[in-house]
């Protein structure tokens, strides 16, 4: 982790997931210039002008992913973490549910680090979180979480996960 991530935090306590509106995104622009140039970008996205895709913003520092899908059902999910980049995922339209747990509640680890697409991929969590068009969540490489379920029945969202990179 960087430094200028974890000096906003107490050393016996590092970041956990946030969930916020974008509107309230100025709260957390404190945390790292990265993750201050990842909300610049949300506030000025604009789901109907952009075609979904990778777009380097900061060559590999600041990558925005647009995707636009089908949501999921439980069963189908990934529960991942990342060591070299901070998600910041935003829902541009739609809702869907994103499975969390902290780290130091790690179910097994069913995929061993895979360096070339930084992911860890574990055994499937319970808990999730609803999230809604126009929030954001941060998930810091303590967090894994299992993106793109869905709230019910299976149901079209855009969203952009910005890739912040940690070091």
């Amino acid at each position: 982790m960087t430094s200028h991530i974890a000096s906003v935090f107490l050393p016996e306590a590092p970041p956990v997931m946030i969930l916020d509106q974008l509107a309230h995104a100025d709260r957390y622009r404190n945390l790292s210039p990265g993750i201050a140039a990842a909300f610049d970008y949300l506030r000025t996205f604009r789901a109907d002008e952009t075609a979904p895709g990778r777009y380097e913003l900061d060559g590999d520092r600041l990558i925005a992913n647009v995707a636009r899908y089908q949501t999921r059902l439980p069963e189908q999910a990934i529960w991942e973490s990342h060591r070299k980049y901070i998600d910041v995922q935003f829902v541009a339209a739609g809702i869907e549910r994103v499975g969390y747990v902290p780290l130091e509640q790690a179910p097994a680890v069913t995929q061993a680090y895979l360096p070339e697409r930084d992911i860890i991929i574990y055994a499937p969590g319970e808990d999730s979180i609803l999230f809604r068009q126009g929030q954001f969540a941060i998930f810091f490489p303590e967090d894994i979480h299992a993106p793109n379920l869905a709230a019910g029945t299976p149901a079209e969202v855009c969203k952009v996960v910005m890739k912040v990179a940690v070091g």
